[in-house]
């Protein structure tokens, strides 16, 4: 009985920290155009303590969304532009002088990226082999070794950005260890509008809200919690239907898969796995050209995909009516509040996605409101 009060409890704290999530992406992403898909990356990767590589040309608003995302997040922020000529200390911090007049090598990494909690770097394949070293053992261990210096990082997440992939093999290890791969193009045409007037608005918003990462830390903590029993055929079946066709991921990539798995049901507010859960798996195939031809290959396994709190990046992942859902009924339910003129457009994109026999029930309710208020005043 004790037992499942406390089951009643842990999973109601979940929810309320689950619910948060939502109203953070909007507010950090609030007038970037298309962006929410790297915000909601950002917040799985936190939760479940793996790395976000993030692949796009100058001028995609990566930078801006990042650091909107520390700022709602509440951690020790870090942020550096990487160059051909940055030096370790520029990162890490400089020898301590007292030390050294000592006769010890220690560095001073006050305010430097080994006590940071959120770290962002721009350009990260420009590091030098020392640099990079040195960022593995970040990375992998949560350890930063240097001279004298052994301290453990309190690093939660680590967001790299470039132009593009690496070609050099020892790079592209260096790349294997961000687990997440987000692939960013510049808005669409048809969008352009929508973009001039949102970064408008990006230019002078304020963030109110705040998802702490004490919050973040409760759910990552619950993680290793998460009932998977469920999703291990199936994810099993993905990955040798991916390896049927030419597409093979490192068995370390494969066993990380399962936290982001976990993660995104915790999300989601449950702390059992299910198939509507294996949709990260897209993002952890590391090119572009795997991620096109995955998502064609596992349409059948992403059908079911879904999540009440990461949608867009569930639905770009997917591309599955299913996956739609959840941004319908959050675009469909603003129309309802504020009246807007986009409930023409909505209900176009809600008619094609799907019949009335598939059309999920909120979402059918929904409709039916929004049919009201166009005929209204006919």
């Amino acid at each position: 009985m004790l037992f499942l009060i406390y089951l009643i409890i842990r999973t109601k704290n979940i929810m309320e920290n689950s619910s948060r999530i939502r109203q953070c992406i909007k507010a950090a992403t609030h007038g970037f155009v298309g962006r929410e898909q790297l915000a909601e990356l950002i917040i799985l990767a936190a939760i479940a303590k793996e790395h976000l590589l993030v692949i796009g040309p100058p001028g995609t608003a990566k930078s801006a969304v990042v650091r909107r995302m520390a700022k709602t997040m509440n951690g020790q922020y870090f942020e550096y532009l990487l160059g051909r000529f940055t030096e370790p200390s520029e990162l890490f911090g400089t020898v301590d002088l007292q030390k050294l007049r000592e006769g010890t090598v220690e560095t001073d990494t006050s305010g430097m990226l080994p006590e940071a909690e959120i770290v962002f770097l721009d350009e990260v394949f420009l590091g030098s082999t020392a640099i990079l070293n040195t960022l593995l053992g970040i990375l992998n261990e949560r350890q930063f070794r240097r001279g004298h210096t052994q301290i453990a990082c309190p690093l939660k997440i680590c967001i790299g950005a470039s132009n593009s992939l690496p070609e050099d093999e020892g790079l592209a290890a260096f790349a294997d260890r961000f687990l997440l791969h987000l692939f960013i193009d510049p808005v669409a045409d048809n969008f352009i509008e929508d973009m001039l007037a949102g970064g408008w608005q990006a230019e002078y918003a304020e963030i109110n809200l705040s998802l702490s990462l004490d919050e973040l830390a409760d759910l990552s903590e619950q993680v290793k919690n998460v009932n998977l029993d469920k999703i291990f055929s199936p994810f099993a079946d993905a990955i040798r239907l991916l390896r049927q066709n030419n597409i093979n991921l490192s068995d370390r990539r494969v066993v990380k898969t399962l936290k982001l798995i976990a993660a995104a049901a915790l999300v989601n507010g449950r702390l059992e796995a299910e198939k509507k859960d294996l949709w990260p798996l897209f993002y952890v195939l590391p090119t572009i050209d795997m991620q096109q031809r995955g998502q064609e290959i596992l349409k059948d396994v992403f059908t079911l995909s879904n999540n009440s709190q990461l949608f867009y990046a569930t639905e770009s992942a997917t591309q599955q009516p299913n996956a739609r859902s959840e941004r319908l009924i959050e675009l469909a339910t603003y129309c309802i509040n504020n009246d807007d003129t986009q409930i023409e457009s909505v209900l176009r994109e809600i008619d094609a996605n799907y019949t009335a026999g598939t059309v999920p029930e909120q979402l059918k309710l929904l409709r039916a409101q929004l049919i009201d208020l166009i005929t209204k005043d006919v």
